[in-house]
């Protein structure tokens, strides 16, 4: 069983103290070697689309109307 925030007492860290904590730990990890975070299909898929990208250069669509398709399809 993984030690919960109590047993540990970090619950009770002031919040800067944990704030502190969590970027020490975050940057061990970072540290740390790692295994790819995509999957073979994921890297060729992205590879892809960087290609298709780089062949077609104004076919994108504006954050802006992403964003606005986006939130409209939620408010129906």
């Amino acid at each position: 069983m993984a030690p919960t925030l109590q047993a540990l007492g970090i619950d009770r860290m002031s919040v800067e103290d944990r704030i502190a904590l969590a970027t020490a730990i975050w940057d061990s990890i970072a540290a740390e070697a790692h295994p790819p975070l995509l999957t073979e299909a994921q890297r060729l898929e992205l590879e892809r689309r960087l290609a298709d990208h780089a062949a077609n250069p104004d076919d994108v669509v504006p954050w802006e109307q992403v964003k606005a398709e986006a939130l409209a399809r939620f408010q129906r």
